[in-house]
């Protein structure tokens, strides 16, 4: 199709599970959508930790996977690096979050996708009253409007893969906050393959340099490394899937939103617009998060706000604050959790867990949090 024989609403740049989401929750708002990207690769190996609110977004658009592709966490066990633990349990069987496979929720949304006829496919972005960023972390459409983007870079490259267990998971999340040769490595098991699976996906931050040679290593030899880090508390660990390892950092775009010279308008969402660590697992959860708010904000326009048009500053500003607003206790919090366990000192390393195993016992504090998490 000529992308310049069209005119949308809606472009979208980016046809991950963010841009995906996005299209289909402005195509019921009756919005003419452009989805420029490809088809996701089918041999993703990571897992996404999904919350409350993503699975309610998710699930409205009928693109929540059924099990074995989704699992829900019953519990999650933490152990910190010199005898700290703590432990979290569901307060009901709708888990504290739930572990989706990539894979099959990138083929729902693209199954939905195709099936809205609001919604055109495009290899090169088309004009549209409203862009919107949502290409990751290396944007380039973010690059080529010169928006600054604030980073800071981790000593850390995360490792994702997957590993048959010798033990059932049972539900649960596990997590290792360890130090090996004066450094830190985080490794979770994240569980896969529904209510008796046995197998788990990986997400292990480590050193850089050690996460290159682990890439490079035979998988007979992961899997020792994997089956030590873990303590063997699901018994020894078999990979059966490849690596994919990237760098890690901190970053946000300091301007969200702003104008092209022919005076239409774009805003970034997703990775496009700020990553965190991965200890936490909400990268995802904040992408949708994203364009849960901005699909909310221009639905106005069916209501209050109905002569606004798409590009009005006030939508833009709206969903900017908002945005950035909620984005900063998730910073803080995951930022200063890397910082406090990256600290070698063996004073600080006793107060961390020291800190763990009370905070274990403050059963109303836990329950807070898990709320937070969860929402």
């Amino acid at each position: 199709m000529d992308c310049m024989s069209s005119s949308f609403d809606i472009c979208i740049r980016g046809s991950g599970v963010v841009g995906s989401t996005l299209a289909l929750l402005l195509a019921r708002q009756r919005l003419r959508v452009a989805l420029v990207g490809h088809s996701a690769p089918a041999n993703d190996v990571r897992a996404f930790a999904l919350n409350a609110h993503s699975r309610e977004v998710l699930s409205e658009l009928r693109c929540w996977p059924e099990s074995p592709h989704v699992t829900a966490v019953q519990s999650m066990q933490v152990w910190g690096d010199a005898g700290g633990f703590v432990q979290f349990q569901a307060p009901s069987f709708n888990g504290l979050t739930h572990i989706v496979d990539v894979p099959a929720l990138e083929q729902m949304l693209s199954q939905a996708v195709h099936y809205q006829t609001e919604i055109q496919r495009f290899e090169t972005a088309p004009e549209a009253t409203l862009t919107v960023v949502c290409e990751g972390r290396s944007s380039q459409s973010r690059k080529e409007l010169g928006v600054a983007y604030s980073s800071m870079p981790y000593a850390q490259h995360a490792l994702a893969t997957r590993v048959q267990c010798d033990k059932p998971h049972r539900q649960q999340a596990l997590q290792w906050f360890s130090r090996s040769h004066g450094e830190l490595d985080i490794l979770a098991l994240l569980p896969l393959g529904g209510n008796a699976g046995q197998e788990a996906a990986v997400v292990w931050s480590l050193p850089a340099s050690r996460a290159l040679a682990l890439e490079q290593s035979s998988a007979d030899e992961l899997s020792l490394a994997l089956s030590q880090a873990s303590q063997q508390v699901l018994g020894p660990l078999k990979v059966i899937a490849p690596v994919q390892v990237w760098p890690l950092h901190q970053a946000q775009a300091l301007q969200w939103s702003g104008h092209f010279d022919n005076g239409q308008s774009w805003v970034l969402a997703g990775d496009a617009a700020h990553t965190i660590h991965p200890l936490a697992g909400l990268g995802l959860n904040l992408g949708l998060a994203d364009i849960s708010e901005l699909a909310s904000v221009l639905k106005e326009r069916e209501t209050s706000a109905y002569w606004r048009p798409l590009n009005d500053p006030y939508f833009l500003r709206r969903y900017e604050r908002a945005r950035k607003a909620g984005m900063q206790p998730t910073w803080l919090a995951c930022d200063g959790l890397h910082r406090l366990f990256n600290q070698p000192m063996i004073p600080i390393q006793q107060l961390r867990n020291w800190g763990l195993n009370s905070f274990n016992q403050f059963n109303a504090l836990k329950r807070w949090t898990m709320r937070q998490a969860m929402h």
